[in-house]
């Protein structure tokens, strides 16, 4: 079977689960699952789910079956649902690995189909004043790095809908649940799959669209319902940098498509833009800023923390393998483009570091779970924009691989903690669950081993490779290196603060909960060993140079030159690689995580009083971290009451005085000169008619005083007048 010519199927079958779903969901289900009822005895959790009083004696699964009574009338619905829209991502997987095979068989590794002209004969003006038509194929190009975006997509993707059939179980609107997730996936493999940036643009707004809907699927939450509502809104701030982009782009170059984009570009026509911020650099920013929406950078990472409202597997889906990898891919497919622009490339690195640190520090003291996850995620993105910064492009989308099995796995891990706490999310509330769940315990520890940065783990090797190409590449700098150094130390501190909180230790958990601690179903185990193993394995395929390997230990970076093979690659090749330095800075880094992993058990293990004790003698610090350095709060006062109220207020008035009172203005004034045009009209263009008519009247009267309209009359005037006449000349 040739899976190259037939990779448009590949978004297609996640598609039709979507449709499906969405459109027959409803009538299959019998009960109504747009209504979430909360029967007597039962509260929402923090994540959304039901559970029910303890008093009552109710599990945590007891609680959904009672409240939903799905397991009673909806369990044929259900299996249809757990074997379509997994099944539909399941066939994903299986045409995106096929087409993979076959594309490593091509020679130029890079594969492309067009189905149909999508946008054609549009004019637009180009720079310089020339008229072009705009144009852009409904086409799709596998290559290197689309190749790892579909693997991961559709691989990781299928673990979470699989986890998903256990974790959502219980829950009201599992069609819809489905039908969105199996949406997402078809919208985030139409982003990865496109040729040109104008087709990706559907799938970016497309997954903007399904993050609103899977972020806020508790809807009778109203946190949940505004979490949803400022996702959307924050990544329209970035989407209108991604479209200003774009359109530049068209103007300047004549084309959106990647290929050929990637070809002017690499054609020697453009020059870096090393002595100042032009054309070139501009567009690569307002590309950045589309990115820095989807992919939560600073200063719009804002959202991500807050889809946290979402239920776990969305977190997983959005946050390991799917949106927030969005903009790393887009900046990594324009890598022609930054490699010309090095001012942008270098904001990209900047604002990646600081992102990483700044996501870090707020990590430290977050109590809930899934929240130490939503900012070690932007803290991980981070490193991957310092990737791209520095023109290490493969290294970026190498840390994005891995960073989707260990951050899938935390997340996953994170929501089987909260099944087995009946909904619990306060770390506080949870210690000593080591040995109650043994397989969440054991899976988490592989991926808090991972993203810590230690030897062996996948997490170490992309990690230690950001932090080399930081260090030693041409566009990198000690500051860069220094950042990512020190939130790789914070990064394994509260990784290892999260696992200690809520495995080791006494327990904290309540009686009533404790009694009914248990492990997940195999649907959701069974994910989380499959992640674990990943987040082992999956480091391998790009070792350091240090170590000397080659073929299948460097495979990952092979793999991906053709996608970077321009003047790129050549910016960014370390002129001579140091073996010793690297050996060094590699010891410093992986001291530096066990150091973070030693401090943690001290605090969190050993002596668990020291936490409260830096709290009480630190308190504005650790208020200001508990408070995510008050950027929520700036943000209300500057845009939601200064921007949106105060400046509403202000635009209230302006309508009012200025537009309305141009308004009614000109209204006074129609009105006035109409008035005065009546009084005109009947005074003096009316009068003057009338008074003409009158004086024609008068001066016309003796007229008709002799014409009478008689013969006789007018016989006798004849004779008069001849008498008149000849009287006349008779007295001369």
């Amino acid at each position: 079977m040739n899976f190259l010519d037939q990779i448009w199927l590949i978004p297609l079958f996640p598609l039709f689960g979507a449709v499906v779903m969405l459109l027959f969901g409803s009538k299959l289900d019998p009960q109504p699952a747009s209504d979430v009822a909360v029967a007597p005895g039962v509260e929402l959790t923090h994540d959304g789910h039901e559970a029910a009083h303890h008093h009552h004696g109710h599990t945590h699964e007891h609680a959904h079956e009672h409240v939903t009574g799905h397991d009673h009338h909806g369990g044929g619905l259900k299996t249809v649902v757990s074997l379509l829209c997994p099944g539909m991502v399941l066939l994903s997987l299986i045409w995106s690995a096929g087409a993979v095979l076959q594309l490593a068989n091509v020679p130029e590794r890079s594969h492309e189909v067009i189905q149909f002209t999508w946008l054609a004969g549009l004019p637009f003006h180009m720079a310089g004043g020339r008229l072009a038509t705009f144009s852009a194929d409904w086409g799709f190009l596998l290559d290197p790095l689309s190749s790892v975006m579909i693997l991961v997509v559709t691989g990781i993707g299928f673990l979470i809908h699989v986890y998903s059939t256990g974790y959502m179980a219980h829950d009201n609107g599992y069609y819809r649940f489905f039908g969105y997730l199996n949406l997402f996936v078809f919208f985030m493999l139409m982003l990865v799959l496109a040729n040109n940036y104008a087709l990706m643009f559907v799938g970016w707004e497309g997954v903007g669209l399904c993050s609103y809907l899977l972020i806020g699927f508790y809807f009778h939450k109203k946190s949940a319902g505004d979490a949803g509502k400022k996702a959307f809104v924050v990544n329209r701030v970035g989407d209108a940098g991604f479209i200003l982009g774009m359109l530049l782009m068209f103007s300047v170059l004549g084309t959106v498509k990647f290929v050929d984009v990637r070809q002017i570009l690499g054609s020697g026509n453009f020059r870096a833009e090393t002595a100042g911020f032009g054309v070139l650099s501009t567009m690569a920013l307002l590309l950045f800023i589309g990115a820095t929406g989807k992919s939560a950078q600073i200063p719009l990472y804002v959202w991500l923390p807050d889809a946290m409202e979402g239920p776990t597997p969305v977190s997983a889906l959005i946050h390991a393998a799917t949106m927030v990898t969005a903009g790393v891919y887009m900046v990594a497919r324009s890598a022609a483009l930054y490699q010309l622009t090095p001012h942008t490339s270098t904001i990209v690195a900047s604002v990646g570091a600081f992102t990483a640190i700044l996501a870090a520090t707020i990590a430290l003291v977050q109590n809930d779970i899934k929240r130490v996850l939503a900012y070690s995620t932007v803290s991980q993105l981070g490193y991957m924009f310092l990737a791209l910064g520095v023109g290490a492009y493969w290294v970026a989308i190498f840390h994005l691989f891995t960073h989707a099995f260990f951050k899938a796995l935390l997340f996953l891990g994170s929501g089987s903690v909260i099944h087995a706490v009946s909904g619990e999310q306060d770390m506080r509330r949870m210690g000593g669950l080591k040995d109650k769940i043994p397989i969440t315990h054991w899976t988490m520890f592989v991926a808090a081993l991972a993203i810590a940065g230690i030897p062996g783990f996948a997490g170490f090797f992309s990690k230690d490779e950001i932090l080399w190409q930081a260090y030693s590449s041409q566009q990198g700098s000690n500051a860069l290196y220094v950042v990512g150094l020190l939130t790789a130390g914070l990064t394994a501190f509260y990784m290892w603060r999260l696992m200690h909180m809520t495995f080791y230790g006494r327990s904290r958990v309540a009686p009533e909960i404790e009694a009914h601690i248990h492990e997940s179903p195999a649907s959701m185990t069974v994910p989380l060993t499959l992640l674990a193993i990943g987040s082992v394995l999956a480091g391998w395929i790009g070792t350091p140079r240090l170590w000397g390997m080659s073929g299948w230990f460097r495979g990952f970076e092979q793999w991906l030159e053709p996608s970077f093979a321009s003047a790129a690659v050549e910016a960014v090749k370390e002129g001579a690689h140091d073996a010793s330095t690297e050996g060094i800075l590699m010891g410093v880094s992986i001291a530096l995580a066990l150091i973070g992993i030693g401090i943690a058990r001290y605090c969190y293990h050993i002596r668990p009083e020291i936490p409260g004790a830096i709290e009480a003698r630190c308190g504005p610090i650790h208020r200001t971290l508990s408070n995510k350095w008050y950027v929520d709060e700036i943000y209300d006062f500057l845009f939601v009451n200064g921007f949106a109220k105060g400046g509403g207020t202000l635009l209230g008035a302006f309508d009012r005085n200025v537009i309305d009172g141009g308004v009614n203005g000109a209204g006074w004034f129609t009105r006035f000169s109409s008035s005065f045009s009546i009084w005109w009209d009947t005074w003096i263009v009316d009068g003057t008619v009338r008074l003409t008519s009158l004086l024609v009247k008068v001066s016309s009267y003796p007229v008709r005083i002799v014409q009478t309209g008689r013969v006789q009359a007018y016989a006798l005037f004849v004779v008069v007048g001849a008498l008149a006449f000849f009287g006349y000349y008779l007295a001369r």
